[in-house]
């Protein structure tokens, strides 16, 4: 089911070499919300950030950093993204959780035969 109207987004900040059983914290993060049959997860990676126990990381020329932050931003209904919230918990023992409430006015995608 695709949502439309009153939404939750939930983004997660998080550093991009943090790990979760030898697999990127992002990518654990986004196969669990398919797996929960949530509408859509996307992973941005940032240029320049810090958290509240690090240097800030960056990519500039002059000071390049591996561990750069990543955003991972979930949209689904409030239901459905409060259930995916103990996933969270369990995943992030350190970055940002944040919940926004939103509004999806368009949630489309590709039909299975025109993929």
């Amino acid at each position: 089911m695709r949502p439309t109207g009153s939404a939750l987004r939930v983004t997660v900040l998080v550093g991009g070499n943090d790990m979760w059983h030898h697999r990127p914290l992002f990518t654990e993060i986004v196969h669990r919300a398919h797996g929960a049959g949530l509408a859509g997860a996307s992973v941005f990676r940032g240029i320049e950030g810090f958290g509240s126990s690090s240097p800030i990381h960056t990519m500039r020329l002059l000071s390049p950093s591996e561990d750069l932050p990543v955003a991972i931003v979930i949209v689904d209904t409030h239901d459905r993204i409060r259930a995916f919230l103990p996933q969270l918990d369990e995943l992030v023992p350190e970055g940002f959780v944040i919940l926004d409430d939103c509004e999806v006015i368009r949630c489309t995608g590709r039909d299975k035969e025109g993929q």
